[in-house]
């Protein structure tokens, strides 16, 4: 009845092409117009996962309690020394103040008044100790550079530091250090000057660095930035990073500082993931068209065949965003993949009509008749696989992973429109086109030894694939997942090698609860025992303990060094009094130095040399030089001044926007959790998010989250297997009725899907909550194969490889693989992956289709056992026709 239907429904479409055509490209017009009105797309990934699910939930209360803390941008401002990077990071935040359209704040966190106030209450009492009593010891030299901040006053400084030397207070040798970093930054300014302009590098000297050794991110500040997000664009973020680029791109603070600037943090990756996807789109998609319609060439021989199936792919592909964007409104950036399976797959029924078409065309003259042979050939078989793939894709639709949900929605529903386009619009546009009649016979007489050796040795290639599968079965085991987003970026991108900077010194991963005032207290207590646990965080962290040990020492050095700190200083020196100054320093050091060949004598001869260089340089030299010197001091003795203004903490004390950060509007407590170990070890991060929960059920936060992102697309992989196998069983059982026929197409898709898995178990290849789609994608195009080889067989073909049947699925997958390869192409490592394992899934399957199904089937039944047979199928279509 079916094939009936079929058959007369192909007939209609060829006695009625023009009215057809008109309809299928009117309704796909209508399409074009809809999808551009209503296309958009929810680029928030957390939202590719139920929100249904508990611990989703969790994240979302988290997320709406303290959004300030969770969609920020990161303004990584690096430079040479501490105090540069510093000095950049300020006037960063200053030039992103007050622009509430674009960000409700920009802020170092770190470097605000409350913290430059009372850093040293953070510090334990003997660092407080040790780091008044040095700036004690320091005084003299403190107060002579305020006194004198200019190039005189730092000669002066230089001769001071050598009296003390030849008073037995210092050797030579201990202060090497200060000498030769005062050298390399007279040297650096000699080469900016050399060249007559700023450099992209200018030249500080560090103050700091003379107590002691900065690490690699005391270079670097990180300015809090929480923009203003439009979450309909395909980068939410993106007019607020193009925003801090235009406003900080003209301060200049490469020239003045040295300075670089990368932005980083949860949006800036997010974004450019989607970024990545865009990048090169345009390109790959005319290399893609341009490949594509090469391989129908090669497939169809027929420029006017081409054009029937390119026009059918079209108005399918418009029809199926139409439908989609009905069926679930803003599509994900999972649910976009949906073009390229419809491509794929749609191409695939495409290819099975037109190739039919074509050995068809060979054998009769008419048109006509050979359409409506076509559809007696394929009718079937195009209704068993557009069913089977669009249960498969369906069967995603009841899981907790709501991103690949919709995908299958929209990929359900495409093989229903490709299905209907491949019987309906396909013969119309082959009859309108009227291509030539075939010169020759379409099948594969070279592929008839193959065929002769799969039959003789059927046993032996079963025996074989069942022995290659269970071998690869323990590697399984090793099987990888990483559903950590960041795996999905390019590891050498700015933002990521920033983000990794930071989490040398910050925990990247952490977890954090949302707990009742009451509560906090005692959850703290626990989380802090257990030996996965670093540290934890509250607000009351924040209050310095010990702080009556600590503040008569800051109020000590602050009663001897605050007048020094803010003397009156003298009259600036005019240049000749300058170059008078360096003309002594460089004499004291050469006098120091003698003839000694130690460290510290060294130093001094260097440091002799640039300072004499100097004297002799112009005016605007030493006026640099004056500013690589004082603007680092004033900086440093600004922060050492304000430090020493410290006074108890309080919980009242507390800045706003600090406990704003840590209580929530409704009032309830925020902790933070921090690892111990690597936060880069999944292994590592999976103990700490299960130790936490365990005692905190309702944790939430990057660690708890890269964890339940794993679980729940593994269950819902696995609930959508079970679910699509039965399916799939089912409607092949309704329609085959013999079990043995739903075996041999359901056991090949079963080996083409466990090897590979087995392939990238041994090749250390990692699933992805991106990659992982390319299983669904095998179901889809595995079936289809599967049951194509099963349907001729069931009418009586068994040399399969030579068959024109094989030379359909071989081109079909040539272009489904040429599909999926543009994806393979793609700067986006997420994205490259995709493509890579829809490639590897696609040759599995077509492998398993053409060599291991006909051994598994053997001989075929006698006619009218397990179906009709070919001649009875065209015989009938015939008198039909006539």
């Amino acid at each position: 009845m079916l094939q009936t239907w079929i058959n007369a429904g192909v007939g209609y479409c060829i006695r009625h092409f023009r009215t057809v055509i008109a309809l299928g490209l009117l309704l796909a017009a209508a399409s074009a117009i809809y999808t551009a009105r209503h296309f958009a797309i929810d680029t928030d990934i957390n939202d590719l996962l139920s929100s249904k699910l508990p611990w989703r939930q969790q994240e979302i209360a988290f997320h709406a309690a303290f959004p300030q803390t969770v969609d920020i941008i990161l303004i990584d401002v690096g430079a040479a020394t501490p105090e540069a990077a510093e000095a950049a990071a300020r006037e960063v935040e200053r030039s992103l103040a007050d622009k509430p359209d674009l960000f409700h704040f920009a802020r170092d966190e770190l470097d605000n008044p409350f913290f430059r106030r009372n850093g040293l209450l953070f510090l334990p009492p003997d660092q407080v100790k040790h780091f008044t009593g040095e700036l004690l010891t320091g005084k003299p030299l403190i107060g002579g550079l305020v006194h004198d901040p200019s190039l005189r006053g730092l000669a002066q400084l230089v001769t001071e530091m050598l009296d003390y030397g030849k008073q037995g207070y210092l050797t030579l040798d201990e202060i090497a250090r200060p000498l030769n970093a005062a050298a390399a930054t007279l040297e650096g300014v000699a080469r900016e000057g050399a060249q007559d302009r700023a450099q992209d590098n200018a030249t500080e000297f560090s103050w700091r660095a003379l107590l002691r050794d900065p690490k690699p991110l005391d270079m670097h500040r990180f300015i809090e930035v929480w923009p203003v997000l439009d979450q309909t664009a395909l980068e939410p973020g993106g007019r607020a990073t193009a925003a801090i680029r235009d406003i900080v791109g003209p301060l200049g603070l490469a020239a003045k500082y040295g300075a670089e600037v990368n932005l980083t943090g949860p949006v800036v990756i997010s974004d450019n993931e989607f970024a990545g996807v865009q990048e090169g789109v345009a390109l790959n998609s005319v290399v893609t068209g341009v490949i594509v319609l090469a391989i129908l060439w090669l497939a169809l021989r027929s420029l006017r065949l081409v054009a029937a199936v390119a026009i059918n792919l079209g108005a399918g592909l418009l029809i199926t965003a139409a439908g989609g964007i009905l069926l679930v409104g803003a599509l994900n950036p999972i649910s976009l993949a949906f073009a390229v399976l419809f491509v794929g797959l749609g191409a695939d029924f495409a290819i099975q009509y037109t190739v039919r078409y074509r050995q068809e065309r060979y054998e009769t003259q008419a048109v006509g008749l050979a359409l409506r042979g076509s559809a007696g050939w394929v009718g079937i078989p195009l209704t068993l696989a557009a069913g089977a793939a669009a249960a498969g894709f369906l069967s995603f639709t009841p899981t907790a992973y709501t991103g690949l949900a919709q995908l299958g929605i929209i990929a359900g529903f495409g093989m229903v429109v490709a299905y209907l386009t491949s019987l309906t619009l396909l013969p119309a546009l082959v009859r309108a086109v009227v291509p030539p009649r075939e010169p020759k016979t379409l099948t594969l007489l070279a592929m008839a030894p193959v065929d002769a050796f799969l039959k003789r040795h059927r046993f032996a290639v079963i025996g074989v694939t069942v022995l290659v599968v269970a071998a690869g079965l323990p590697s399984l085991t090793r099987l990888q997942f990483n559903f950590n987003p960041l795996a999905l970026e390019n590891q050498n991108s700015a933002a990521l090698v920033s983000l990794f900077r930071l989490g040398k010194a910050l925990p990247l991963s952490t977890a954090r609860v949302l707990v009742a005032p009451d509560d906090a207290g005692t959850i703290v207590a626990k989380l802090a025992a257990l030996p996965e646990v670093a540290a934890t965080w509250t607000l009351e962290s924040f209050i310095p303990a010990d702080q009556d040990q600590k503040l008569p020492a800051i109020e000590a050095a602050a009663k001897s060094l605050v007048p020094a700190l803010h003397a009156e200083p003298r009259p600036a020196p005019s240049d000749a009094e300058n170059v008078t100054a360096l003309g002594q320093g460089v004499r004291a050091l050469q006098d120091a130095a003698g003839q000694d060949a130690g460290a510290g004598a060294e130093a001094a001869r260097r440091l002799a040399k640039a300072i004499d260089a100097l004297a002799h340089a112009n005016v605007a030299q030493r006026t640099r030089a004056t500013d690589a010197f004082i603007h680092p001091l004033q900086l440093d003795l600004d922060d050492v001044g304000q430090s020493l203004s410290a006074a108890t903490v309080t919980r009242a004390s507390l800045p706003p926007d600090l406990v704003r950060d840590w209580i929530a509007p409704d009032g309830r407590v925020r902790i933070e959790i921090w690892p111990k170990g690597d936060a880069n070890d999944n292994a590592n991060m999976r103990r700490f998010a299960k130790a936490v929960q365990a005692v905190q059920p309702d944790a939430t936060g990057e660690a708890i989250g890269s964890i339940e992102w794993g679980r729940t697309i593994v269950t819902a992989f696995a609930q959508a297997a079970g679910l699509a196998l039965l399916s799939i069983a089912v409607l092949l059982w309704i329609v085959l009725r013999r079990l043995s026929d739903v075996l041999v197409t359901l056991i090949p898709l079963l080996v083409a899907a466990i090897v590979t898995l087995e392939i990238c178990a041994l090749a250390g290849f990692e699933l992805n909550y991106a990659n992982i789609i390319a299983l669904p994608v095998l179901l889809g195009v595995g079936v289809a194969f599967k049951i194509y080889y099963v349907t001729a067989w069931r009418r009586g073909e068994s040399n399969f490889l030579e068959s024109v049947l094989t030379r359909a699925v071989f081109n079909s997958a040539l272009l489904t693989a040429t599909a999926f390869g543009s994806l393979w192409l793609s700067n986006q490592p997420g994205i490259s992956s995709m493509g890579k394992l829809l490639a590897l899934s696609l040759a599995c399957t077509l492998t398993s289709a053409a060599l291991f199904q006909p051994a598994l089937m053997g001989e075929p039944r006698k006619a009218g056992d397990g179906g009709p047979d070919r001649q009875d199928v065209a015989a009938t279509d015939i008198n039909k026709a006539a």
